[in-house]
């Protein structure tokens, strides 16, 4: 097998390595389960309430993997390469999840949340230093379109797969995963174990001092944002199912979250790098604001649709 020495590797193949990653860790490792959930009940191998906990401990898991991803703080790559491989594992092994065994899922849902941070994390820290090595930074925006590009691949799969048992979209989701991440480990074998170097043009710098004074209205503000996303992330396909009972109505809202997630970062990479990041922050936080109370004020079809482009088009671009 080819290996791609650090020199041969073009900035498009360092995107495509960051793009790949975050959408297997992300599409996958941190939201699979939002269009899986309701399906999974479909099959009476959940109910809600169980759902809700292994979705609870995905989230803790993410919290714990983004505080551990230090670890790696020298080997950004090796974090990249285990995440990959836990994602893929702990995906795999939700096939043999279900109410019966309430924590067995809720540990792989826990451990995928923690693997998904630690990929987010990494492939952040291998890529974008090796973009600025080769002057390149200016691509480093089109990475975390993986993000949505993995959540619209998640959405199309459980979509037209609906009608499949949970346990086999599960399978399935599993081994694109593997696919995806055999695909990233081909091209960073053999790669330095790159850290941040200090003196590269165009290098990323940190925003310390900028913010220094600020940092727990910061903290205040991005904390918020957490909860505007995360309740339509987790819950928009199961209230659609409230609506409509067939898959293929209520799964079309996990696509339409993740295109808009798609087109946003594209959008925003393009079009919107001059504008002040506080800027950008703020409105989209308010958009997100009322594509997250839409829900209250209509039980519709529409109305979930739109809260699905209003939230997925707004919460990568906070991010």
């Amino acid at each position: 097998m080819k290996r791609h020495s650090s020199s041969s590797l073009s900035p498009r193949s360092i995107v495509f390595i960051g793009l790949v990653a975050l959408a297997i860790a992300m599409g996958i490792g941190r939201f699979a389960f939002t269009p899986m959930m309701p399906l999974m009940v479909r099959d009476g191998s959940l109910d809600a309430v169980t759902g809700t906990e292994w979705a609870t401990a995905n989230y803790v898991g993410y919290l714990l993997g983004a505080i551990s991803a230090s670890w790696f703080a020298r080997s950004p790559r090796l974090g990249l390469q285990v995440g990959l491989v836990g994602v893929a594992a702990t995906t795999l092994a939700m096939a043999w999840g279900n109410a019966a065994l309430p924590w067995v899922g809720m540990a792989l849902r826990g451990s995928a949340g923690v693997f998904s941070a630690w990929v987010l994390v990494c492939a952040s820290s291998w890529c974008l230093p090796e973009l600025a090595r080769r002057h390149a930074t200016s691509l480093g925006g089109w990475i975390y379109t993986g993000v949505g590009l993995g959540i619209a691949a998640t959405g199309v799969l459980t979509w037209l797969g609906g009608a499949q048992a949970a346990s086999v979209l599960w399978v399935e989701l599993g081994l694109l995963a593997t696919v995806g991440a055999v695909q990233v480990m081909r091209r960073v074998r053999g790669q330095p174990a790159v850290a941040p170097v200090a003196g590269v043009a165009g290098a990323p710098r940190s925003a310390a001092p900028a913010v220094a004074g600020g940092n727990l209205g910061v903290v205040l503000c991005y904390s918020a944002f957490g909860f505007g996303y995360i309740i339509p992330a987790t819950f928009l396909p199961t209230m659609a199912r409230q609506l409509v009972s067939d898959p293929l109505v209520f799964g079309l809202t996990w696509p339409i979250f993740g295109m808009a997630a798609v087109l946003s970062v594209a959008f925003a990479a393009h079009r919107l790098h001059g504008w002040p990041r506080r800027k950008v922050w703020a409105i989209a936080q308010g958009v997100m604001a009322v594509g997250t109370l839409l829900p209250l004020l209509q039980p519709a079809l529409w109305v979930l649709a739109a809260s699905a482009v209003l939230v997925g088009g707004t919460f990568m671009v906070t991010t």
